[in-house]
């Protein structure tokens, strides 16, 4: 098995690609998570890297409040996200981050199980902003394997916590890529709505 961390900084990395793929006029399409346009979702992913930061140092859900409430983005989108990255990949680069205890809204957990909602986060949130700007990902085969092996036994408590949307039916045969978004109640074969 690879390192959690690991798995973590090959999707981040990845998803930060496609935030810079991002056009001007890009940031108020479609997504497949109907909830959020493209400039929303990436709000909502920015947020969860700059929320591992205290997380990772200890604070309490209450003690870090609304300070990641609402917009986070401003003016610079871009910037923000390389901001946050690079605050969330060094807070979970620390020697005994994956060990520590931290306080998420679920309950307390490690820093490895931490580690491992955000890699899914990335992952499934990353497929959702590469099709809504009609790019094609194909992450990391072993990512891929290892997260799906990973999140198999835990996706009905996601789902059930509404993390995930009832799973997509997929034909015979179907990669572990698609079956991965399957089981998050993503169609692998979702394209932006055309317009009218």
């Amino acid at each position: 098995m690879s390192s959690p961390e690991r798995h973590y900084e090959d999707v981040l990395a990845g998803f930060g690609d496609l935030v810079r793929a991002v056009g001007p006029d890009g940031w108020a399409g479609p997504t497949p998570d109907t909830q959020w346009s493209v400039r929303e979702l990436v709000n909502h992913v920015t947020a969860e890297q700059l929320w591992a930061v205290p997380l990772l140092a200890g604070q309490t859900i209450d003690e870090v409040g609304d300070q990641f409430a609402g917009d986070v983005l401003g003016a610079d989108p871009v910037a923000v996200w390389e901001r946050s990255a690079v605050e969330a990949r060094q807070a979970f680069g620390e020697a005994d981050a994956l060990e520590r205890t931290v306080g998420l809204s679920s309950g307390p957990a490690l820093g490895a199980e931490y580690c491992f909602q955000l890699t899914v986060d990335l992952l499934v949130h990353g497929w959702d902003l590469a099709v809504a700007i009609g790019v094609t990902v194909r992450p990391d085969p072993i990512v891929v394997h290892e997260t799906l092996m990973a999140l198999r036994p835990v996706a009905a408590g996601w789902r059930a916590a509404g993390a995930f949307g009832p799973p997509v039916e997929l034909e015979f045969g179907a990669d572990e890529w698609a079956t991965l978004l399957a089981l998050t109640g993503r169609d692998p074969a979702w394209s932006p709505p055309t317009a009218a």
